[in-house]
């Protein structure tokens, strides 16, 4: 894969919100007032595509409800219950079936600064988990980091768990419900006001402007091993 496949958007993804809440990617191409445009994905009822309702395995003994049947902001008796907080972030994510394993860190800082690889990285003005909002972490699509959700299928993505470990020793679940391609902005994402987390990798070589998104649903949170939610970032220059 060409090494600079990434740049068009990547380089500019980190100072992507304005004061103004408006930001113009690659000349007015990508734009944060444009609308959406979900791009091929495997159709449900409201036309995108959804999860599917069956029970999905995520190890032994953990299984995630179905559909619908998560309550988030109505806990039951002895849930953990995570208030918002100005200083947590994401510092871990896995996705144990397509063999991605990150830390995640601060994108480098300037829109010239090209993401390292490695890891994987968040935007800092959108949500953090357990905020209430959208956390969206982003990685470059080569082995051993997003790849696999370019190259899935996005049937075979559904209902694919999701771990996320912050700095305050949380591990929070996610349920992986649409899959996005082609994508040229970021307006559901700034727009949410529940808990989700969205993933991105690019989709080509230099010039290929739009990106694959992956929206994930938030399961369940509980204490993590701090051992586990604080792995040791080694980023490497790609570029």
């Amino acid at each position: 894969m060409d090494p600079h496949h990434d740049r068009l958007l990547d380089r500019v993804v980190p100072a992507l919100l304005t004061a103004a809440g408006v930001a113009v990617l690659a000349a007015g191409l990508l734009t944060w007032t444009g609308p959406v445009e979900a791009g091929p994905a495997v159709a449900g009822p409201s036309g995108g595509a959804t999860a599917r309702s069956s029970p999905t395995p995520l190890g032994p003994g953990i299984t995630l409800p179905p559909l619908g049947t998560a309550a988030p902001g109505s806990p039951s008796p002895g849930v953990l219950v995570v208030e918002p907080s100005e200083t947590r972030v994401a510092a871990r994510v896995r996705i144990a079936a397509f063999g991605i394993d990150l830390p995640v860190i601060l994108p480098p800082g300037g829109p010239d600064a090209y993401p390292p690889c490695n890891v994987a990285m968040y935007i800092r003005e959108l949500g953090q988990p357990g905020n209430g909002r959208a956390t969206y972490l982003y990685a470059h699509a080569r082995p051993g980091m997003f790849e696999p959700l370019l190259k899935t299928r996005a049937s075979a993505q559904l209902g694919t768990v999701v771990e996320v470990w912050t700095n305050d020793d949380l591990h929070f679940l996610y349920e992986i419900v649409e899959v996005r391609r082609d994508q040229r902005d970021l307006d559901d994402a700034a727009a949410a006001t529940t808990e989700q987390l969205w993933l991105q990798t690019s989709e080509g070589p230099a010039g290929t402007v739009g990106k694959t998104q992956v929206v994930a649903r938030f399961v369940s949170v509980e204490r993590a091993d701090p051992a586990e939610a604080h792995p040791t970032a080694r980023p490497v220059d790609c570029g």
